[in-house]
């Protein structure tokens, strides 16, 4: 170890909720005020800013604040940049929910607006370049960016392009693209101009938040209060500390807190540094970590009870084991699918399915949740009909179902669902995987308390090939060979037979 360095080097862990730890600054304002070495506080100003309702295609959302009289040197500009690219790829999710642009203040002038335009319509001179380009130009000259390549997506094919003006029909930035050169910050930049664009306005404001909290302190110049009582704490951490120091744990953590009048409740302020707390919870975990997690007292819980699987789970795993005994492959399949999955390739109407809706489903093949196993089986079936024959799968899982007795309107029921394909459609297969389940359940053949089948009308099934099953005096699913017209919607060529039950009421 001769001549080595004795700089101690720290690796730090950031949770992913803690945006305000991201960089050099904000790591070292949450030790100071660890250490009661630092006051929290910032001041910034709102801007004057004009939305107009053409970015509602695009980027609907947008804020911005103005950092006044800041002092940059190298390090504090290069950690001012860090942070915006960091941010970036973090809780902007690499610029698709928030894009950032930072200006000089003094080289523009307000009010801003905010608008979209055609791509034809917009030229201006773009960051570090020497020319004037229109957008659809500035599309081709960034494909070959290293950088910024992968944000062009993001815009591309949109018919209007964001665009932020000053008041003089300056450029400030193109989002989420590029910045105008005339706006660019230096070293000698006294005030700048944060602005963000959003399809998200929570997480515009958080980031708007950050970038101004974390650099707020270079500059020469309310939040938010939520009232707790110590007890609360006390209980949930499994400590018993008093109100007053509990608010000590809680202003080193960055969450200013004083005592009330009564002596019994904590006023807690929530800075905009904080965007990770949104309920009391998050404060009491902030009074742990102030407590120290190794200096919370073990305690033997006051009441005793033994873990066990839940009787449907224990249920469906002794299942599992029987079916793949008795010869049938397990299948996991999507618990989302396509409205035509449940409906029209089982030649049902979808109103008759009891299906609940993705109200903003982002494709076509996860619209609604499932009220049947058969598709996605049926589907694992076409694809890999190349498999040698028979093809024998079984999935036992959960369908979703409108239930206006629920407090949320739908309820989960677990079901076994089994299919046989070959050149014969096997009912006589289906039929003894039946009598078999049974068996494994302890219901005998038999009216009453066992269990036997009849004939019934199911569009999904051939005529004449379908039986519906009861055990226990009740309707618990159906069974038979499956219509032609639904083989071929699922592109299969052979027949196929199907076994539908719910197990719920053998609990």
């Amino acid at each position: 170890a001769e001549g080595a360095s004795d700089v101690i080097l720290y690796k730090i862990d950031v949770p992913a909720n803690r945006y305000d730890l991201l960089c050099l600054e904000g790591l070292v304002r949450g030790l100071q005020v660890f250490k009661q070495k630092y006051v929290n506080a910032s001041r910034w100003k709102i801007v004057l800013w004009v939305c107009l309702s053409q970015t509602a295609a695009v980027r609907p959302h947008a804020v911005a604040a103005v950092l006044r009289n800041i002092t940059f040197t190298q390090e504090r500009y290069d950690s001012f940049i860090e942070l915006q690219e960091k941010l970036h790829q973090n809780v902007c999710r690499k610029r698709t929910l928030v894009a950032i642009g930072t200006h000089d203040l003094d080289t523009i002038s307000g009010p801003f607006t905010y608008t979209a335009k055609p791509p034809g319509d917009i030229r201006f001179k773009p960051l570090n370049q020497a020319k004037e380009y229109t957008a659809q130009e500035l599309m081709s000259l960034y494909k070959t960016d290293s950088h910024l390549r992968h944000y062009l997506h993001i815009i591309e094919d949109k018919p209007v392009y964001p665009v932020i003006y000053d008041s003089n029909g300056i450029v400030l930035s193109m989002p989420p693209i590029i910045n105008g050169d005339r706006s660019k910050i230096s070293l000698n930049t006294k005030n700048v101009f944060i602005e963000c664009t959003a399809i998200d306005l929570t997480k515009a404001k958080i980031v708007l938040d950050m970038m101004v909290t974390m650099f707020c302190e270079y500059c020469e110049e309310p939040f938010t209060k939520e009232t707790l009582s110590a007890d609360f704490i006390n209980r949930k951490v499994g400590i018993s500390e008093s109100t007053e120091h509990i608010a000590q744990l809680l202003t080193k953590m960055c969450l200013r807190s004083e005592v009330t009048s009564d002596g019994k409740q904590i006023e807690v302020e929530i800075p905009p540094t904080r965007s990770d707390v949104i309920h009391a919870c998050d404060i009491m975990e902030d009074a742990a970590m102030a407590y120290g997690f190794n200096n919370i007292p073990r305690t033997t819980p006051r009441t005793y009870t033994v873990a066990n699987q839940l009787p449907l789970n224990n249920l469906s795993e002794l299942l599992r084991q029987d079916l793949a005994a008795a010869g049938f492959t397990e299948a996991l399949t999507f618990a989302l699918c396509s409205q035509e999955d449940i409906a029209d390739k089982l030649l049902k109407n979808i109103s008759e399915t009891r299906a609940c809706h993705i109200s903003n489903p982002k494709t076509a093949e996860f619209q609604v949740a499932r009220t049947t196993l058969l598709s996605g089986l049926l589907k694992t079936v076409a694809a890999n009909r190349k498999m040698p024959l028979p093809l024998r799968l079984f999935e036992i899982s959960d369908v979703v179902l409108k239930d206006e007795t629920k407090d949320v309107g739908a309820r989960n029921n677990r079901r076994l669902c089994a299919v046989y394909y070959n050149k014969s459609p096997g009912f006589e297969v289906i039929h003894g995987l039946m009598d078999r389940v049974m068996q494994l359940l302890e219901v005998k053949p038999g009216q009453g308390n066992g269990y036997h089948i009849q004939a019934a009308d199911d569009s999904t099934f051939f005529p004449g090939r379908c039986a519906e099953i009861f055990a226990r005096g009740k309707s618990i699913g159906r069974l038979g060979v499956l219509h032609p017209n639904v083989i071929n919607r699922f592109e299969l060529t052979m027949p196929c037979s199907a076994l539908d039950i719910d197990i719920e009421p053998f609990l």
